[in-house]
């Protein structure tokens, strides 16, 4: 989740469950199911309950006359049997232990509409085109594309050794300033960067990914590094787990060099160890919670790095650093051995420099592994054969004339014909936060309720009020996001992809479990400083190929990407995470 899109809910009083005494909330839920007494009664009732260590009779007797009732002594007796006996389950529940790797017993599904694929075979995967190129200087080296990279390792112009050393040194470099880095994993990464160069020199070549170094988000778990999740109580936390994209990434040749930041739990961009900076700006916060993948990347610190996303957490950093990413539709890729903030919104992408990048890490790492139930098995392949002038792109209105906006007419000059749409607004999508919020307070219940709050930026307000949603809202959140998929179904029939920018459809677009495709598009200049903007691109649910290949053919076409930060140390100035 991005701390930018966080709804901003303020703590509220801390009503946890004792271990002798029910909870106003568990008293109050009972009743009303019960359908016993007045709103009045309920209240005063729980509020004499969370007093007593048994419901008895005698307590609910004492909260009858503040709701104008009169019970019978067998009403009393069946209140307090009934409400006793709820609390005991309930204790019993939460006395099992469930670590945060458990999901519960359901699964999301973004199109149950759609017939499971006759063929999802892995495609090719392959950079595009094969022109010679020439190794850059030392300054240039780090900042090349993924592509580019490849194509100079599998020539053997570099060996991954030389780019691992490089890579560890800048991080070693400018991690005091950016404070990106949770661990840097040397020892392996030498180790893996000497067997990628063997294995060329003989000519066993993995792919594009072979010998190139990657960063990943540290709530991606490896064995012997800590997993922290950036948040303070878990800051020496080690999880014996190779989190499934990591072994596909090892099994591609990628080179891991270091465990990057995320704001705690997920959450901006601050960490037990600081604040994550902009590369592009160092008084200003990287903006979350990919904090350290985005800022590494756009950095020239890693070839790659791995994100993760719920609520604006890949989109939302990159578009603050000038980073490429991807957020791919809602189960492509296996989020075994990673943090469970939402299981029905938590998604794995990747962050790079550039679009074709994204491609190729993402052809590494989708698909079912029979480790997540969310996961599936989709065909993907790289690049896309089709003609770019076949596909309908559709744009959001935003009040400027169409023939006045640059994207569009950018699109126009690749042979695309834009055309407008309108976003689903039937349905409340505010109020399906909650599901989010919900899901996020179930996975760390055990911090609120032992009242761990320290180091967890706005997380324990927002655990807090979660524990008042019903379940029956939370399923009937849940209905409603249904109608909203629906819609969004309907709109994306007619299109192929859309293109919009400022995040408007942030929060729909992660319920609805599309794909997106983030992207430098200019920059504006702040107090003498140059700051990145974005341009998102969204397709189909599964549709990744169609949609990297119209953002790609986008950023050729404005090069944007191509520019780099200087990082340089600013003489003054205070950090700012807006």
């Amino acid at each position: 989740m991005n701390a930018d899109e966080n709804p901003g809910i303020s703590s509220c009083n801390d009503d946890r469950q004792a271990e002798t005494g029910p909870t106003r909330r568990f008293v109050l839920s009972a009743l009303a199911a019960m359908g016993i007494g007045s709103v009045t009664f309920q209240r005063a009732l729980a509020a004499d309950a969370e007093q007593a260590d048994v419901i008895t009779p005698e307590v609910v007797q004492k909260s009858e006359w503040v709701g104008g009732i009169k019970l019978s002594e067998e009403d009393r007796k069946t209140i307090a049997l009934a409400l006793t006996r709820g609390l005991r389950e309930l204790q019993t529940l939460r006395a099992v232990k469930l670590p945060n790797s458990v999901p519960p017993a359901i699964s999301f599904i973004p199109a149950p509409w759609l017939p499971s694929p006759k063929d999802a075979a892995r495609g090719p995967i392959d950079v595009q085109g094969s022109a010679p190129i020439e190794k850059p200087g030392e300054n240039e080296l780090p900042f090349l594309p993924v592509a580019s990279l490849a194509l100079l390792m599998r020539t053997r112009k570099i060996t991954s050794v030389e780019l691992t050393k490089l890579y560890l040194e800048r991080l070693r470099k400018h991690d005091p300033d950016l404070l990106c880095v949770v661990s840097l994993t040397e020892d392996l990464a030498l180790e893996q960067a000497k067997r990628a160069d063997q294995e060329i020199a003989v000519g066993r070549y993995r792919g594009p990914l072979h010998g190139i170094p990657w960063g990943a988000k540290d709530l991606i778990a490896h064995p012997g590094y800590k997993t922290t999740w950036g948040a303070k109580p878990f800051k020496d936390q080690t999880i014996d787990t190779r989190a499934t994209v990591a072994k596909r990434l090892e099994d591609a040749g990628a080179v891991l060099v270091a465990k990057l930041t995320l704001g705690a739990l997920a959450m901006g961009d601050k960490w037990f160890g600081g604040q994550t900076l902009n590369p592009w700006d160092l008084t200003q916060g990287s903006s979350g919670s990919s904090a350290g993948s985005a800022a590494a990347s756009a950095g020239g610190l890693v070839g790659f790095a791995l994100g993760t996303e719920t609520l604006g957490s890949i989109v939302s950093p990159c578009t603050r650093c000038g980073a490429t990413g991807l957020r791919p539709t809602f189960g492509r890729v296996s989020r075994h051995g990673c943090m469970a903030l939402a299981w029905t919104m938590d998604k794995v992408g990747p962050i790079a420099r550039s679009v074709e990048d994204c491609a190729l890490v993402f052809g590494a790492i989708h698909g079912a592994d029979g480790l997540d139930p969310a996961a599936v098995e989709r065909p993907f392949s790289w690049p896309h054969r089709g003609e770019l002038r076949t596909l309908r792109i559709g744009y959001i209105e935003n009040g400027t004339e169409a023939k006045d906006r640059e994207e569009l007419r950018v699109l126009r000059d690749l042979g695309m014909n834009p055309i407008p749409i309108k976003l689903p607004a039937k349905y409340p999508l505010g109020s399906l936060r909650l599901i989010l919020n919900a899901e996020a307070a179930a996975a760390f219940d055990e911090l609120t309720r032992e009242g761990v709050t320290d180091g967890l930026n706005e997380w324990p307000g927002i655990f807090r009020q979660a524990m008042f949603v019903s379940a029956v809202d939370y399923i009937r959140a849940n209905r409603v996001r249904t109608l909203v998929m629906q819609e969004m179904e309907a709109l994306m029939s007619g299109i192929d992809a859309y293109v919009s920018a400022g995040g408007r459809d942030l929060l729909l677009t992660n319920l609805t479990g599309h794909p997106s495709v983030v992207l430098p598009n200019g920059f504006r200049t702040q107090a003498g400083v140059d700051h990145p903007t974005s341009l998102t691109f969204t397709g189909k649910l599964y549709g990744e190929t169609p949609l990297l290949a119209v953002a790609q053919a986008y950023q050729q076409a404005t090069g944007f990407h191509l520019r780099h930060p200087s990082m340089k140390r600013p003489k003054e100035g205070k950090t700012d995470s807006k």
